[in-house]
């Protein structure tokens, strides 16, 4: 079974769940198939722990959520050894970050030392306790949320750890329509989406995402393609809306994003608009814009879409 097929099967399976929210989904997968983690940001209530679940259930993963809060300690996510008295030795007891799909639920709860502890482990596939480091089972995939900044009690994520996120992802309101679905679905005994997700059926395997990650790696593209990914980074660091551009991560970011959409879409070869497709979600939390470009009332997608339009698109 192609790429294309698999990826519209497990599509199929989480909007059972997430109702609404099409374009957020394709994302997401997109970036678990390319073997990097998300940020989503959006305001309680729209169903982002839910879909953290759901994904681990349907690609045969195992999940583990942590609560980010602000009294959290690095321990309290990679691990720590514990002194067994009882033996009289040293055990390791290891941290939630040991598994496939992490959930760091509302990450800019904590303060900056602690969000530093999943660098290593994000970068690396790897953590370090007491001198000793410890390979992460594959697949590993951090899903982190959070609440908009301007909420009270929040803590911005430096850039180091923010260039770590393959995307940043919007979790916005649904149609009226889809709102309307979700409702009905509260008729007669049902208990909620969270418990609908263990009705859901697995449909990627650990050896198959291996093998469709091996098809979206061996998408074909040209330089012309290269030269224009290139274009749009070098563009974001020209711009007189940006203060800060992309580094050369988000050229490699958008490479292999797009590669897996052109896969995804059925192609071997990647054409300009797999790689328009998910040049926000990749670029957004990777640039930095002016002061004055905030005060005029600009986002960071309105300032990437200015520059991307100024790009030649190859022929």
């Amino acid at each position: 079974m192609t790429l294309e097929q698999k990826t519209n099967e497990i599509l199929s399976e989480l909007s059972k769940v997430i109702i609404g929210q099409d374009e957020f989904l394709r994302h997401l997968l997109i970036a678990f198939i390319s073997g990097g983690h998300v940020l989503m940001e959006g305001v309680p209530g729209l169903g982002k722990t839910l879909t953290a679940k759901a994904l681990a259930k349907v690609v045969e993963a195992d999940c583990k959520r942590v609560q980010f809060t602000p009294d959290l300690m690095p321990a309290d996510i990679i691990g720590t050894n514990v002194f067994n008295a009882k033996e009289a030795e040293f055990r390791l007891k290891k941290g939630p970050v040991f598994t496939n799909v992490l959930l760091a639920d509302e990450i800019n709860r904590t303060p900056p030392k602690t969000q530093s502890a999943l660098l290593e482990a994000m970068e690396e596939r790897s953590v370090t306790i007491d001198g000793e480091t410890m390979k992460l089972d594959e697949p590993f995939f951090v899903i982190a949320t959070q609440n908009p900044v301007e909420y009270e009690g929040t803590y911005p994520l430096p850039e180091a750890q923010l260039d770590r996120f393959l995307m940043k992802l919007y979790v916005g309101y649904i149609p009226q329509e889809g709102e309307d679905q979700m409702l009905r679905g509260y008729e007669g005994n049902y208990t909620g989406a969270h418990a609908r997700i263990e009705s859901l059926n697995t449909v990627l395997t650990r050896a198959e995402l291996a093998e469709i990650r091996k098809e979206a790696a061996a998408v074909k593209v040209n330089e012309g393609i290269l030269h224009y990914i290139t274009g749009i980074t070098f563009a974001t660091r020209q711009s007189l809306q940006i203060m800060l551009g992309a580094s050369p991560r988000a050229s490699i970011a958008l490479l292999l994003c797009a590669r897996t959409n052109a896969a995804m879409n059925g192609r071997d070869f990647v054409v300009p608009e797999d790689v328009v497709d998910i040049a926000l979600p990749v670029l957004r939390h990777r640039i930095i814009l002016r002061p004055e470009t905030h005060a005029s009332g600009i986002n960071a997608d309105t300032a990437l879409m200015n520059v991307i339009r100024k790009v030649e698109i190859p022929r």
